[in-house]
């Protein structure tokens, strides 16, 4: 299925941001060594198999620099890249190149890296389950990394905190319990999945028994995930959080849960190795 475009609105002034912190007073460097009338042919190159991801967030950087930026996608977002493969080629004034370069590379190595890990965790649940992300993630960045999740394969759970109901820890200690948690959640719901956070089997049978429609099974074993899905036989939908690594994902699946959510896709995914190799544009 094609990926959605993240819309410009989602990454325009955040760029603006970005340039505005790296440049500040002016790229003296380029300024001083590079001549201003020099075209250049710029290539984005993987140095590591990688998942591309926020291409056009790249692109919105060099544009900022050079409104007239030619582009050349070789493997757009979503694609599975090799090492020494050309994901673009940019074709623009050398300095503006010059300067777009480190904020272009920073936004594109992060996000690229996100998609590149939900895709190692995608593979090891090979259709058995669905991977879901969290809100987990760099503030004022939460589009581009879910965007980038979807890049992966992954799927994104909330967005933000108005989008869905899931009563955690400190929602059940400050209404007094799962019960009254999830009947107030259930009066005011209007529509909105109501989902509970539970860490032992009492704790699951009292939100089955107050009518959650989701359950999230918070650091379960193996053996306890699997007791659990028997005993929720299909009156809500089963999500499972805490301690799950990609090594993991496997045996998490074989257990009939629904979905799986890792913070770890976005608060600690590593940046992928990608370089930007300048020449100077033919004539």
């Amino acid at each position: 299925m094609a990926l959605a475009p993240l819309p410009v609105e989602a990454y325009r002034d955040l760029v603006a941001r970005a340039l505005a912190e790296d440049i500040g007073q002016g790229d003296v460097t380029s300024r001083v060594v590079v001549d201003a009338d020099l075209a250049a042919r710029g290539v984005i190159l993987a140095k590591a198999p990688l998942v591309v991801a926020g291409l056009d967030v790249a692109f919105e950087v060099f544009r900022q620099c050079d409104p007239d930026v030619v582009i050349d996608v070789r493997w757009g977002d979503g694609a599975h890249c090799e090492r020494g493969e050309a994901v673009a080629v940019v074709t623009g004034h050398a300095r503006a190149l010059l300067t777009a370069e480190r904020t272009a590379l920073n936004l594109l190595q992060r996000l690229s890296g996100i998609a590149t890990l939900t895709a190692a965790y995608v593979q090891a649940a090979a259709g058995r389950i669905t991977l879901l992300d969290t809100r987990k993630t760099t503030p004022t960045f939460r589009a581009l990394e879910k965007y980038a999740v979807r890049c992966g394969g992954g799927t994104n759970h909330r967005f933000g905190l108005d989008d869905a109901i899931l009563i955690k820890d400190n929602h059940k200690r400050l209404a007094g319990g799962i019960t009254p948690a999830v009947t107030r959640a259930l009066a005011a719901a209007t529509g909105l999945r109501v989902e509970v956070e539970v860490e032992t089997q009492a704790e699951l049978d009292e939100a089955l028994a107050a009518g959650a429609t989701a359950v999230l099974l918070d650091n379960f074993t193996t053996y306890d995930l699997r007791r659990a899905v028997e005993r929720v036989a299909g009156r809500a939908r089963i999500e499972v959080s805490g301690g799950v690594t990609r090594e993991r994902i496997p045996e998490i699946a074989s257990t009939g849960a629904d979905t799986v959510s890792v913070g770890a896709l976005t608060h600690s995914a590593p940046a992928v190795d990608l370089s930007f190799e300048l020449e100077p544009a033919p004539h």
